[in-house]
């Protein structure tokens, strides 16, 4: 979504600026390739770094930006106190905190996740606004004592250009991994997190399996690839036909893999505004989500919704739809697509992001 921003937004009358905690990845070279300039502060993951919060002080004296947004909970952190440390005696930039999630589970988490968690709800009150991604989210933020000035509800928009039916690439996908052309595709996209809950996903694909034998399990994202050993494991005892599995970790090419899918699976037991679920639904993929976040008003009743953590009903429900799709697949991938291009448009929610930033007087109007 940042990267839909940052290149969406009116060019003539804002332009942007990223920076990386760490070393930026795959979507730090898009950013640059789209002509969006990208820095890094150079910190490692899960170590605080004093060094790195002050390359920060530095670029926004360097800059004098009229806005700092930033991303998720070590990064609102981080600019909050930089915005305030660059400018100590007042007329610094205003600062935009951004909620992407709407649970924690913090036991599942490093300490130092927890503590920025709750550092953030005490500071709340000092950043100009604080944006979620759901409602769900907003309350959850709430309840955990986030007190902002201005709280706001921003949905994820999605591109329908780049995310969309594509019947050759649906072929060539098949093709290349080896997948029969009429086995249905249930596929899985996320990063390895235990928020994501892989392993409820293999223990409900091993029960999808016994009822559809020929469905295929397309998984991909940061950390899901053959030399995941946990992943290996769960696999291993829950009795699917290794052959039936395709582990492709992270890929750049993930609209394109979106195509072949007749099923996908969200089995998260936390988001806010999930952008894989989007972004199959706009390839006209049926999903199946857990009941988390802003999840079940995303799918609408063009998909099935299951608790958290419910491997039976997970199970189920990927059979149910898998079945479905199967059987009368035009109607059931016309649904999804439709949803997304009428409520959840990028134009829209660009549009959005951008009165924001002219009412808080980033821009002169």
């Amino acid at each position: 979504m940042l990267y839909r921003l940052a290149t969406r937004m009116d060019p003539a009358r804002f332009q942007s600026r990223v920076v990386s905690l760490i070393k930026p990845g795959p979507m730090g070279e898009k950013l640059l390739n789209a002509g969006i300039p990208v820095d890094s502060l150079g910190m490692r993951r899960g170590t605080p770094s004093p060094a790195g919060l002050f390359r920060l002080v530095r670029l926004l004296r360097d800059w004098q930006p009229d806005l700092v947004q930033t991303w998720l909970y070590h990064a609102d952190l981080a600019g909050l106190a930089a915005a305030k440390l660059a400018f100590p005696f007042g007329g610094g930039p205003k600062v935009v905190w951004n909620i992407r999630c709407s649970y924690m589970a913090l036991d599942k988490y490093r300490r130092l996740t927890g503590v920025t968690l709750r550092l953030c709800a005490a500071l709340s009150r000092f950043p100009d606004a604080v944006l979620s991604n759901s409602h769900e989210a907003r309350r959850f933020h709430a309840e955990l004592g986030y007190r902002p000035k201005r709280f706001e509800v921003i949905p994820n928009g999605f591109d329908t250009d780049r995310f969309k039916p594509d019947p050759a690439a649906r072929q060539a996908v098949r093709e290349e991994l080896d997948i029969p052309p009429h086995a249905p595709v249930i596929g899985h996209v996320a990063r390895f997190d235990p928020m994501k809950d892989h392993r409820t996903f293999t223990e409900s694909a091993a029960l999808t399996s016994s009822q559809v034998p020929e469905a295929v399990f397309l998984l991909i994202g940061r950390g899901v690839d053959y030399d995941n050993l946990d992943m290996a494991r769960w696999l291993s005892v829950s009795g699917i036909d290794p052959g039936n599995i395709r582990l492709l970790g992270e890929r750049t090419d993930v609209a394109r893999l979106m195509t072949t899918m007749d099923v996908h699976v969200s089995s998260s037991l936390g988001e806010s505004f999930p952008n894989v679920v989007g972004e199959t639904m706009a390839c006209g993929v049926p999903n199946v989500v857990t009941n988390v976040g802003d999840s079940a008003l995303l799918v609408g009743d063009t998909g099935l919704v299951v608790a958290p953590g419910d491997a039976p009903a997970l199970g189920d429900a990927m059979a149910n739809l898998a079945q479905q799709s199967g059987k009368n697949a035009e109607n059931t991938h016309i649904g999804p697509r439709k949803r997304i291009t009428s409520t959840f448009s990028l134009a829209e929610v660009v549009t959005k992001f951008e009165k924001l930033y002219q009412q808080l007087h980033i821009v002169s109007l």
